[in-house]
């Protein structure tokens, strides 16, 4: 083995065989400190991916059902509902107001979006209860709301959905509930606009005139007659 030389010109000597193992000791030492760092790295990096496969999917339904006032409660006190959001949806005009929609020109509706967990709450349950908080044969709007920007529809977002929309709405026609025949729409979902932020959660914010509205409107009255105290009344 080569020897470094001295300034001198003589060679340096030899480390003693102890402190030869000394040094290997702290070089092992130190490779084991940056192994054990790599391998806690690699794992932290992998944690979230771990705790995100954990997050329940969730899937979106969308549904106009007249004055979304009267359509957030029942959705929102379903378990495994995590938001409904009221908006417009069903027409052509972007990013339309309130006033734009009420005017009935833009072709949108008053609607919701329900993002929810299927393996809490099925889709079925969910046309349940859309069913029943309308009068799904009224063809020009809902109780005294008048205009296209009031009709009833399910906006389905998936075959499946679809399928299921139209077998509820099949057997709903079947059962003798109604007289008339049932209008409600089943379309293809599009763009949802959410409606302006005094819209959400219009129920609890303005409870009292919320009630006032749905009485007067007559939609409390017709839910009752319809379907008796098995309806949900929010």
């Amino acid at each position: 083995m080569r020897h470094d030389r001295q300034d001198d010109g003589t060679r340096s000597p030899r480390p003693a065989g102890r402190e030869r193992s000394t040094h290997r000791l702290g070089v092992l030492v130190a490779l084991w400190g940056l192994a054990a760092a790599g391998h806690v790295a690699v794992a932290d990096a992998k944690m979230p991916q771990r705790e995100a496969s954990q997050t329940p999917p969730t899937e979106t339904a969308t549904f106009a059902g007249g004055c979304f006032w009267c359509m957030e409660g029942p959705f929102e006190a379903l378990d495994g509902v995590r938001s409904v959001t009221a908006g417009y949806t069903g027409g052509t005009t972007p990013n339309p107001t309130y006033h734009d929609v009420g005017s009935g020109a833009t072709g949108h509706a008053e609607a919701i979006q329900v993002v929810y967990d299927p393996a809490a709450v099925s889709y079925e349950r969910l046309l349940e209860v859309f069913w029943r908080q309308i009068d799904p044969t009224q063809a020009d709007g809902q109780f005294a709301d008048r205009g296209r920007q009031y009709r009833t529809a399910i906006f389905y977002h998936t075959p499946e959905q679809r399928r299921l929309a139209e077998a509820s709405k099949t057997a709903l026609a079947r059962s003798g509930r109604f007289d008339k025949p049932l209008v409600t729409e089943i379309s293809p979902a599009g763009p949802f606009h959410p409606a302006e932020e005094y819209h959400q959660d219009y129920y609890k914010k303005n409870a009292i005139h919320y009630k006032l509205y749905r009485v007067g409107s007559g939609r409390e009255a017709f839910l009752k007659k319809a379907w008796g105290d098995t309806g949900a009344a929010h």
